[in-house]
């Protein structure tokens, strides 16, 4: 997988059945690394220095790229960063047969790998971004299950337990062929959501009180994040950050299987997320790109509940605040503008679980909040405001992306120029029933009572009025974001022999 991209430096990210020494030819750039052993699996990440098309060798031999593909290239960024930046999140992993496609729809990031390969270099995207959901720990597919029942019976029988079971899961969600290309072509960066550990993740204190009970769980999120680290967010850092962070470092330089490190970290990144940071940020020319951690990161005080946790605060703060920047992309997993309706269900969802119409109505306010998953950042109020306001303190545009909600949509703030992209789901669609009760409820009853719910329970108004303009759209899709002179947005779907425009938008400055 191609990962981390700048002006100068490349990082590919390699699972090796065996150890190795991995090396990458790029241009005339040839650097190499030693796999590090985590679980009984085997990792490396290699930092070449040039472009163009690459090689991979595992102690000497050719594995990459496959024979009936085109060569992965590696394009480094310009001192202008990406024109297109493609994302999207919420994608299954299931076969892509009749029965499949009718009941998850096309993949339409496989789609887009196909059309890919027959298009010329200059019209590719210039980086992935996927917003969560990568892996459904929580809904495995039938392969999956089948996997989990050929090496254990005990509990969870139906969702993930352990790191073997995460590196599986990972490795059925990219090794499609079209898949893999693509994602050895295009840089990735990534944040997590709630599926890729479990629904509902960090949603209240009564949820991790609930999961704390329950003996399976401790195993799980350790395995989890472990899993994150490697599969994930290990790519997401830059070679200096990587050097500055120590972990990787430590897993290199461990005797044997760095299984008990990994574990050691993801076990007090869970305990105590205020030490472990999952947020990053890099500069794409002008443009700031901030990748937040909306689930780990979350302080679930009772009566003081935040998105983010001081710690975090304080680092998005900073982030915000540097010089040289014209424009900000702001990636968060979960929605920062809903329809205005929804937003305010939200937030009085969070008034009344926290008491303020009674104990008997808190109690029945969380089950609703778990149940319809009320936690986005209009569940955590004050997060919602304080960011609301810095955004406003910029003085920049500001675009949001975010996945999540298993539709589609464009939002724009009144008298800022701060905007709300969303795309979702790459393929896990909801059935036609509950498209139109997602309808029915966020752009119609919520509508019209959301509002008047929050002011019967002396809720503020937020400090930004905003308004859907454009959507929603309900189809498997994937994001395409023009930073060109022309600022835009294209949502695309496919069929199973093309991919398809949905929407076109310009974004106004």
């Amino acid at each position: 997988m191609l990962r981390y991209v700048d002006e100068v430096n490349a990082s590919i990210w390699v699972e090796t059945s065996e150890p190795c020494e991995v090396t990458v030819e790029a241009g005339r750039a040839l650097a190499s690394a030693r796999t590090f052993t985590v679980h009984g699996h085997h990792y490396a990440i290699v930092d070449v220095t040039d472009g163009g098309a690459y090689e991979v060798r595992l102690d000497g031999e050719t594995v990459w790229p496959l024979p009936d593909h085109p060569p992965s290239r590696i394009r480094l960024l310009g001192p202008d960063g990406p024109q297109k930046v493609m994302f999207g999140s919420c994608r299954t992993s299931v076969p892509h047969d009749v029965i499949h496609t009718i009941s998850h729809g096309v993949d339409v990031l496989r789609s887009y790998g196909c059309r890919m390969m027959e298009t010329p270099e200059e019209q590719w995207p210039d980086m992935l971004l996927l917003l969560g959901d990568q892996v459904y720990a929580d809904e495995p597919s039938a392969e999956m299950l089948e996997f989990i029942r050929n090496r254990r019976d005990d509990e969870p029988k139906a969702e993930i337990a352990d790191f073997e079971e995460y590196a599986e899961l990972y490795r059925v969600a990219w090794t499609d062929p079209e898949i893999r290309w693509l994602l050895s072509t295009v840089p990735t960066a990534m944040i997590f959501d709630d599926h890729d550990l479990r629904d509902d993740w960090n949603t209240s204190a009564d949820w991790r009180e609930k999961m704390a009970a329950i003996e399976w769980w401790p195993r799980r999120v350790v395995a989890g994040l472990g899993a994150y680290w490697i599969y994930q967010h290990l790519g997401n850092l830059s070679p200096a950050e990587r050097d500055a962070d120590g972990l990787l470092g430590k897993l290199c330089a461990a005797e044997g299987d760095g299984a008990e490190i990994l574990d050691t970290f993801s076990a007090h990144a869970d305990a105590v997320p205020s030490e472990s940071r999952w947020s990053y940020a890099r500069d794409l020319g002008s443009t700031r790109l901030i990748m937040i951690d909306s689930r780990c990161a979350r302080q679930l005080i009772p009566g003081d509940r935040r998105m983010l946790d001081p710690v975090e605060w304080e680092w998005l703060t900073e982030q915000l605040s540097r010089e040289g920047v014209e424009r900000i992309l702001l990636g968060t997993s979960v929605p920062f503008l809903l329809p205005s309706g929804i937003h305010h269900v939200q937030t009085w969802n969070e008034a009344l679980a926290q008491g303020a119409w009674g104990r008997r109505v808190g109690r029945w306010s969380e089950w609703l909040r778990q149940t319809f998953d009320l936690e986005h950042w209009s569940a955590f109020r004050r997060s919602f405001e304080d960011l609301a306001r810095l955004l406003i303190r910029t003085g920049k545009p500001v675009i949001i992306l975010s996945g999540d909600i298993h539709y589609s949509y464009a939002a724009k703030a009144r008298k800022h120029p701060i905007h709300q992209l969303v795309c979702s789901p790459i393929r896990n669609p909801l059935s036609r029933t509950l498209r139109l009760a997602n309808i029915v409820a966020q752009f119609g009853i919520a509508t019209l009572i959301g509002g008047w719910l929050a002011r019967l329970a002396r809720i503020p108004r937020p400090p930004i009025k905003w308004r859907i303009t454009e959507g929603p759209w309900f189809s498997n899709a994937i994001a395409t974001l023009s930073l060109g002179e022309r600022l835009s947005v294209r949502w695309e779907t496919a069929s199973t022999t093309e991919v398809m425009e949905v929407a076109d938008v310009e974004i106004p400055a």
